[in-house]
């Protein structure tokens, strides 16, 4: 376990490729870092970490230090049957109900649609590290905490009787494995108790000479009023190995209660962590699973005891900043401002001044910050981001934790592709192929229709059901739909038409199955949807009586008029357009339900004009048709977007962290760069968790975003927000800085996003103006028109060729790829 510092040798990514003739295109000084100035009081003080299935978040208690743990399977409960054989009674009854315009009785009795909660996401457990007594006082002006996400590092320092003390932690893919190195200055100053704990049922016991082993159980049902004991199944099983390695010519290593370490007179320690647990996929009962935790964390362990910590690191930083580096952004107010400097300054103060000082740089530490999440949440091989990522502290954890299909999981993966992280969504197309399985038998008895269909909220079961409850939150048809959407929009950024192929095409055909059969023909001839509800909205019936069922809503209709449109256009790029299935679409799509306009001249939200009893509602599911669907463009469809307008105003700026980032999106998308500002500027308010409100959204100490409470959607929603407003594009446009606030971002350069058509885009701006823009396709030969500002060009970018054009869009340079 030798002391030195690796230097890395890397290769160039995306953001390296192009270089403009600019004299402020450097990248930006200030470091990339989520700093405090003193340890964690609340969970949300302290600093997440990840590699996609282990998780781990840093308190940096000087007397005593808490990591909390989490595996990302482990969850309650065992694999479902999720249809009703009673629903198509209740669907006729309520249908009928809508029909004659029954609107409450058809929401009351709607009820009877629904079905059971989801499981829940559950904790692996927490390791803590007691320090001796001269830890008790510390010198608080010397104190730093710090997550650094240009390294996904955290590094805790501190100093005690004039001793230098300083922890790192990080979570490495490539391995496996979380690390942690603690250590002094001075020779054999080191001295603490190592524990591990968990609320789950567990045991553990020290095994050897150095490591201790926990193994435990998730329940095999949530937690309800009463469960008898011969109702609960066998829930997944995990075990977690900590390994403990000290150095030090006088260092010693004790056995306390068969259950802790206490170390002392050591100079150094380094600490590793791996976990496994049964689960083996969502279709094989905990019961019957041949994986055996505590074996597989054994061999994880063997597996890496080859490489030194500083190995270890150097193999982490290789795998993650290989994605991390591949985009870069820099802001300032002008070219002749200078930047604020962080210093020693908390991120939440930094948070606290943004609505007076405006700093550009916050918002780029909370672009990447977004971008630095998903790659330590989701990564090949992993379960889906869900609605808190991996990191949770509770047992019964706000909204179980569970991904929510009506936006909170479509979110979390709105940036990947323009973010260029690419890779990051491969959990979540598997996770549809789960869904897609289980949601066919949910058509087939629920709503005898072919195909598959998943509703609002699901779970590592892959849940695919309604849930319990109210029909406003609980009853709605469209989750596995709009899901389905980013199948083709992975294909539009990537071209890979064997991923549309083999992967995207198949689960799009079975969930445009279902809908062309949960179509009925309705009112003036139009084909819709009934029942119908827009997520989580009331409306007042004509009646004067509270409802949430009626038919057609605006949203249902946006997202199979785009699951429609997806499927014709991959059908087009894989020869099938004469099947049968793709003519039965091409004749349905001129008789959806179209996108009205409401009397006060805002987009109807559902198929009538009813009245609105929450105007100022947090979900804008009525505007998915312009983000993030695309039927409704400032190109095309002006009239749509003036209603859109309207309902921006109409609906405010408050709400919860993922309303803001979403309003900030679609304002982007109308080009209307003060209003998309605005909503960044908004989400920028510190949130105290002693005295948070409902809906009031806004950024934790952390940066982590909040409802409140915490819900990991808007820091996603946020990244992809930002690279909206600095590029957009169709498979044949591309918009540059079509959203850009000239006047609080007015010198710039953003390099590796990502554009539809495999195209990479990078681009400088000066007070406000475009001055260079770099674009490249590395997989084939394309022709894009360029906009910006009433210029349009068409550029045709030949593979593997680099091309510099200026702020009049004139090609001035051009060079082969790296």
């Amino acid at each position: 376990m030798e002391d030195y510092e690796w230097v890395l040798v890397k290769e160039p990514t995306d953001r390296d490729i192009w270089n403009p003739n600019f004299e402020n295109a450097e990248e930006s000084s200030r470091p990339l870092e989520i700093r405090f100035n003193d340890p964690a009081k609340h969970w949300t003080d302290a600093l997440p970490i990840g590699n996609g299935r282990l998780g781990a978040m840093v308190w940096g208690g000087v007397a005593s230090e808490i990591l909390n743990l989490n595996e990302d399977t482990l969850w309650t409960g065992t694999p479902g049957d999720y249809t009703n054989p009673e629903a198509p009674k209740w669907l006729a009854e309520v249908r009928k109900l809508v029909d004659t315009g029954q609107y409450a009785e058809a929401t009351e009795e709607a009820a009877n649609l629904t079905d059971n909660s989801p499981e829940v996401y559950q904790v692996l457990g927490h390791i803590e590290l007691e320090f001796d007594d001269s830890h008790g006082t510390f010198q608080v002006e010397k104190y730093e905490r710090v997550l650094d996400l240009d390294r996904a590092i955290v590094k805790v320092n501190y100093s005690v009787g004039g001793v230098e003390f300083a922890r790192e932690y990080f979570a490495s893919n490539p391995d496996q494995v979380i690390a942690a190195k603690i250590s002094a200055n001075k020779p054999g100053c080191l001295a603490f108790t190592l524990s591990m704990d968990s609320k789950m049922h567990h045991h553990t016991c020290v095994s050897g000479n150095n490591q201790i082993t926990m193994e435990g159980s998730c329940p095999g049902k949530r937690k309800t009023s009463k469960v008898n004991a011969n109702d609960n199944p066998k829930g997944i099983q995990f075990a977690a190995i900590l390994d403990l390695q000290i150095n030090g010519a006088s260092g010693t290593l004790r056995v306390l209660d068969n259950r802790k370490f206490h170390v002392e007179q050591c100079d150094w320690a380094v600490i590793l962590l791996v976990a496994s647990s049964s689960f083996n996929g969502p279709f094989t009962k905990p019961v019957d699973s041949k994986r055996d935790p505590k074996s597989e964390c054994s061999s994880m362990l063997n597996s890496i005891k080859k490489f030194s910590y500083s190995e270890l690191y150097a193999r982490h930083l290789d795998d993650y900043q290989k994605l991390f580096h591949r985009v870069s952004l820099q802001l300032s107010k002008s070219s002749d401002s200078v930047a604020s400097e962080s210093g020693t300054v908390s991120t939440a103060d930094r948070v606290k001044s943004f609505k007076t000082d405006e700093d550009p740089s916050l918002v780029e530490l909370l672009f990447q910050y977004g971008r630095y999440l998903l790659i330590a949440c989701s990564r090949p091989g992993t379960q889906p981001a869900n609605l808190q990522g991996i990191w949770n502290y509770m047992l019964e954890p706000p909204w179980d934790c569970a991904p929510h299909l009506n936006i909170n999981l479509q979110m979390n993966y709105w940036h990947a592709l323009s973010c260029n992280l690419m890779e990051c969504q491969e959990p979540l197309f598997d996770y549809i192929t789960s869904l897609s399985i289980n949601g066919r038998k949910t058509a087939k008895v629920n709503y005898e229709a072919s195909g598959w269909v998943a509703h609002q909220v699901s779970d590592i079961w892959a849940k695919t059901s309604p849930d319990q409850g109210q029909a406003v939150w609980a009853l709605w048809q469209m989750g596995g739909a709009w899901l389905c959407t980013h199948l083709w929009e992975n294909y539009t950024y990537t071209m890979d038409k064997a991923f549309l192929a083999n992967k995207a095409y198949p689960l799009l055909e079975g969930c445009t199955s279902f809908l062309l059969d949960w179509l009925i023909e309705g009112r003036r001839g139009y084909l819709g949807t009934n029942p119908s509800t827009s997520p989580e909205h009331t409306f007042t019936a004509p009646d004067g009586k509270p409802a949430s069922v009626s038919y057609s809503s605006t949203m249902d209709m946006s997202i199979i008029r785009e699951v429609f449109t997806d499927i014709v256009s991959a059908a087009e790029v894989l020869g099938k357009s004469e099947d049968d299935l793709i003519k039965r679409v091409r004749k349905a799509q001129p008789r959806l339900c179209p996108i009205r306009i409401a009397r006060d001249g805002t987009i109807m939200e559902w198929a009538q004009d009813f009245e609105d009893p929450e105007p100022h509602h947090r979900h804008v599911s009525h505007l998915f048709g312009l983000f993030p669907g695309h039927t409704i463009t400032v190109a095309e469809t002006p009239a749509l977007c003036k209603a859109t307008d309207n309902t921006l105003y109409k609906r405010g700026e408050e709400g919860p962290g993922w309303s803001t980032t979403w309003k900030a999106a679609l304002w982007a998308r109308l080009h209307d760069s003060e209003h998309a500002y605005r909503m960044v500027k908004h989400l920028f308010d510190l949130v105290d968790p002693d005295h948070e409100a409902n809906f009031e959204g806004g950024l934790y100490s952390n940066l982590f975003t909040a409802h409140p409470p915490f819900q990991i959607d808007a820091n996603f929603g946020f990244s992809a927000a930002v690279a909206e407003m600095l590029v957009q594009s169709t498979m044949k446009d591309l918009y540059l800085l079509p959203a850009l606030p000239r006047d609080k971002w007015a010198n710039g350069c953003v390099k590796g996003l990502k554009a539809r058509g495999g195209v990479t885009v990078s681009i400088c701006w000066n007070e406000g103006d475009l001055y260079e823009v770099g674009l490249w396709s590395n997989e084939r030969t394309t022709t894009k028109w360029l906009h910006y500002r009433g210029l349009t060009v068409a550029a045709k970018l030949l593979t593997g060729m680099v091309y510099t054009f200026n702020n009049q869009l004139n090609c001035v340079k051009t060079r082969a790829l790296l």
